[in-house]
């Protein structure tokens, strides 16, 4: 990274990069989680649903693009394995063991509300020290309310589906 870019980080970088590699870990269980809940999916609106677990999987991935470029801006590096996204992500992964769209809708759900406090929180302690990464932040975390919201509103669908249905 430059020396001034470096200079204007009004923080420990070694914790920013900690914060930004917790982060990045999240993003590609998110994606693997979307991709292969779009692959398994069962159920009613199963395509709708996994048109839009595809297109939040590419949102995912392209999340974590833009935290590399940015820990590697700062000096650090990705987390280079695979299996230490488990143990970094604050977020869980839920495997999509039952492809049933309203298991996938939950557990998708679920870790975007996750999501939300993570880029909330890292806005919280870059504000007025960092501000190429609070703003890295601030556009994953509107993504990531988009999401919720996206998802919330297919389960709702699904729901009125459903009792409609078995009236």
């Amino acid at each position: 990274m430059g020396t001034r870019g470096r200079e204007i980080i009004g923080m420990d970088v070694g914790e920013l990069l900690e914060r930004l590699n917790k982060a990045y870990a999240s993003e590609w269980l998110a994606y693997y989680q979307y991709w292969l809940g779009a692959k398994l999916i069962k159920g009613p609106m199963k395509d709708a649903v996994a048109a839009e677990l595809t297109l939040h999987a590419t949102e995912e991935q392209n999340h974590a693009t833009l935290l590399a470029g940015r820990i590697i801006q700062l000096g650090g590096t990705p987390v280079t394995n695979p299996k230490d996204w488990f143990v970094l992500s604050p977020c869980k992964y839920d495997a999509p063991d039952d492809p049933y769209v309203a298991v996938l809708l939950d557990e998708n759900i679920s870790g975007e509300q996750c999501a939300i406090s993570v880029y909330k929180d890292l806005m919280d302690v870059t504000k007025d020290k960092d501000m190429v990464t609070y703003n890295l932040a601030l556009t994953i975390l509107q993504q990531e309310v988009e999401h919720e919201e996206d998802l919330q509103s297919l389960k709702e669908d699904l729901e009125l589906m459903v009792t409609r249905g078995s009236r």
